[in-house]
């Protein structure tokens, strides 16, 4: 048993639930610029401008901050346009770069003024904000020719201008680059949902699957035992007051039945839920049980004819399965909807290729039905006995059909392949 963190043993709670989500060992930090991202543009804007004064006070034109004329005026308005812009820098960015740029050219056509700082912070806003590649590239191109226009770099190079060129560059790509890693951690981000979604609905896809066979597999192991009981039960009820012999065999049989039906039930359950590691499981059955369900349901019917053609080695297990129980379906519904002087063909042909399985019945309860049309399982009892025999049909490649033949009677013909390319 793990020993409880410091923070389980500090909490006040006395049993703290052992299913909540551990939480990674590293998160990345949320600072104030990620919490609050306006309070920080204004910070960002005050800033700019505040350094923008102070850069024009250093400047020969210190004069333009006594605002003695209409044209330092214009150029403290310019500068505070262009810096208080930037609120609006991540929604933006293209337009508020565009803004900053025209405002630093008109301080540079003839206002008693000279540059804003704005243009780095914007600068870094294009390339992290802006989400079309194009556009944030004709920008940083504009501003590199400002800046080697306004710095004199074409005509005489220095090392000052060719610094401030590569200042602008290097500002417009680490925020491209941010932009790059950030896009990179997003998709990651939405990958990971996407798979845990799929994760998910495949889990919910095989739990509906496996529900479907058990469902399918107790059908099948529960109504063949009932019906064998119910029968016997109703012949045992007829003839115990003028044979007793007969009625007391009768009903021995119906508790091998139930003792039989018992048992594959808690086979089922032993496979949902094993009670130990030494449960041991009985082998599912194969076309080679078949004969022994045919003298169970012999007590039963009248006449059972049991004819097989091949050899069921080669046969695999799950197609093994599938034929049996197909065939143990289909007598148990002879059973139930024909009674006891139902006369039944049963056929089994192994095929290189496939197994072929044919279950006919003389036709008593077939009713009104023309022949050689197929019936549905609300036509023929309302179970599911048909729908489960034609799913374990098609799960294996293979195809079932039921209906009523030209003589009156009932018949299930099944084709199950035995291939590999087939049982897919």
């Amino acid at each position: 048993m793990k020993s409880p963190s410091p923070i389980q043993r500090a909490s006040s709670a006395p049993d703290p639930s052992p299913d909540l989500p551990k939480l990674p060992v590293w998160q990345p930090l949320r600072g104030p610029f990620e919490r609050w991202p306006h309070l920080t543009d204004l910070l960002i804007a005050t800033l700019a401008l505040l350094l923008t004064l102070l850069m024009w006070s250093r400047q020969q034109g210190n004069d333009v901050l006594a605002l003695q004329s209409l044209w330092d005026i214009a150029a403290f308005q310019c500068g505070f346009v262009g810096c208080f812009a930037l609120l609006w820098r991540r929604t933006h960015p293209w337009q508020v770069h565009a803004i900053i740029l025209g405002a630093s050219l008109l301080l540079e056509m003839g206002l008693p003024a000279n540059g804003i700082v704005a243009l780095a912070f914007s600068l870094y806003s294009l390339g992290r904000y802006e989400p079309n590649a194009r556009a944030s590239l004709i920008a940083v191109l504009a501003t590199l020719v400002y800046v080697a226009v306004d710095m004199r770099v074409l005509t005489q190079p220095t090392a000052g201008g060719t610094v401030a060129v590569v200042l602008a560059w290097a500002l417009w790509h680490i925020g491209r680059r941010l932009r790059f890693r950030g896009e990179y951690l997003r998709l990651l981000e939405e990958r990971a949902e996407f798979l845990e979604r799929e994760r998910n609905a495949e889990s919910e896809r095989a739990v509906a699957a496996e529900r479907t066979r058990i469902a399918r597999e107790m059908h099948d192991v529960v109504a063949h035992q009932v019906s064998l009981m119910t029968v016997q039960a109703g012949a045992a009820r007829t003839i115990c007051r003028n044979n007793p012999e007969a009625a007391s065999e009768a009903m021995a049989t119906v508790e091998a039945a139930g003792r039989h039906a018992l048992s594959e039930m808690r086979h089922l359950l032993g496979v949902l839920r094993p009670t130990s590691d030494e449960a041991q499981l009985a082998p599912q059955p194969d076309l080679n049980d078949i004969p022994a369900l045919i003298e169970k349901v012999r007590q039963v019917v009248a006449r059972v004819d049991y004819a097989t053609h091949g050899e069921f080695d080669g046969v695999p297990a799950r197609v093994a399965l599938a034929a049996y129980r197909i065939i143990q379906e289909s007598l148990t519904n002879v059973i139930k909807h024909v009674g006891a002087e139902a006369s039944v063909r049963v056929k089994v042909s192994v095929a290189p290729d496939h197994v072929a399985i044919s279950v006919k019945d003389d036709g008593r309860d077939a009713g009104e039905q023309p022949a050689g049309e197929q019936l549905s399982d609300k036509q023929h009892g309302g179970g599911l006995g048909i729908a489960g025999m034609r799913e374990r049909a098609e799960l294996l490649g293979g195809h079932l059909r039921v209906g009523v033949t030209e003589d009156g009677g009932f018949e299930v013909i099944a084709q199950l392949p035995t291939t590999e390319e087939g049982t897919r």
